[in-house]
Formats: C-alpha cells, structure tokens, sequence
C-alpha cells in the first residue's frame, strides 16, 4: 500500500520524505489555507515546491464549480509540474470535467466519494484515482471502510485501473483498516503518520535496552 501524506505543510512532507514514507502528497483548499497559502500565486508556487521535494503524485483541487470553469483551471494547475494530479469533486458537474481532462492525458483524483456508486461513476469518467473519506462518514455513524472494500471489488470486477485513495484518515486502526482491506494508497495526515511510528511498549524496551547498556559501561 502506498503513503500519500495529507497536508500542504512543506516541513511536514519535508520530514515524512525524510523517512521514506512519502508515494505521494493530498492537498486541498482547507490544508493550503493552513501552511500559510493565501493568494493563488501562494499556493501555485507551494505546490510546485512540493513537486519538486517528492518527485510523485501531488494532489491540487479546483476550486471552480462549473465543469467551463474547473477545466481550463485544472489544465493550469497540471500545467505547474508534471506530478500534479487534479483534484475534481464528485458531482455532474466534475464528471463531466474529468470526462474531458481524462481525454487530454489530465490525471483525475475525484474527490468527496461517499459511497462506491460514486467511485464507479468517477472510474467510468476516467478518474486515475478517487478518494472515499471514511473518517467523515464514520462521524455520521456509517463504516467508511465499507466503501473503501465495496470499491476494490467493484474495480477488481470490471478491471479498472483506478486507484483507491483511503481518504479522511483520524487514526492509525483506519490505516491498518485500509492496508488489510487491500487499498491502493492511504493518504495519512503528518500527526497520524508519527502515530505509526510510536509504541509505549518501543519506548519502554528502547529505554531498558539503555539502562542495561550504561550498567555495562559502569562494570
């Protein structure tokens, strides 16, 4: 299963590429707000820097509604760097944009996917990848992981190439959730990646292994 990280913060994505756990990076406009991008130019150039440090998949999203408007924008934003992927959300309007981008060669992450109908819509427009946020539909009491595993079927089905991207991550159970259920890509936010790499029980052996070490040295 691949890592994509899930923020625009460049010494997040930074440390996380140091660590070789980075196949790629989600961004949207919420996160780009966050790392401090707060004119177009600003997040224009943000992005490209992050192109630049991963040399994989880097998820930039439109932010025009009407598929007239989002295509000539998401040409420009995979105009920035050839790893832009283009972030559509998931409604008539998208899929009639990820129709014509997917025609041109424009890779497609379509997003806001909250049930696998949706997915296969969005693979049949030609999307490279979609993203089912699981998080938020476990917040309204539904299983997010039930798409994410409805959605591999139905691809596996009918042979799609479209990736899925587990999506709307809040803990590390979703990403073992996600790796079990055989997913694609996880997109992981920085502090849950850091969750993955942390055990009391690590900490507690590494701290005794030390212990014993300078008893060693004493002797």
């Amino acid at each position: 299963m691949k890592f994509f990280i899930d923020t625009a913060d460049f010494d997040e994505i930074q440390e996380a590429y140091r660590l070789g756990l980075v196949d790629g990076v989600t961004t949207n406009p919420t996160l780009c707000s966050k790392a401090g991008c707060h004119d177009i130019a600003g997040f224009q150039e943000q992005i490209k820097r992050i192109c630049d440090l991963v040399q994989a998949p880097v998820s930039a999203e439109v932010l025009n509604t009407q598929s007239e408007d989002m295509v000539p924008e998401a040409r420009k934003l995979a105009s920035l760097h050839e790893q832009v992927v283009v972030k559509i959300p998931m409604t008539v309007e998208g899929l009639k944009a990820t129709r014509i981008l997917s025609n041109e060669g424009i890779r497609v992450n379509v997003t806001l996917i909250f049930q696998a109908v949706q997915g296969l819509l969005a693979a049949k427009a030609g999307a490279a990848y979609v993203s089912p946020f699981i998080g938020r539909l476990d917040d309204i009491n539904h299983t997010g992981m039930e798409i994410v595993e409805q959605l591999l079927t139905i691809f596996d089905n009918y042979g799609f190439d479209t990736e899925v991207i587990v999506a709307s991550i809040r803990h590390p159970l979703h990403v073992l959730q996600a790796a079990l259920a055989g997913a694609d890509i996880a997109t992981i936010p920085y502090k849950v990646l850091m969750q993955l790499i942390r055990h009391p029980l690590t900490d507690i052996g590494l701290e005794k292994f030390m212990a014993d070490w300078q008893r060693v040295q004493r002797s």
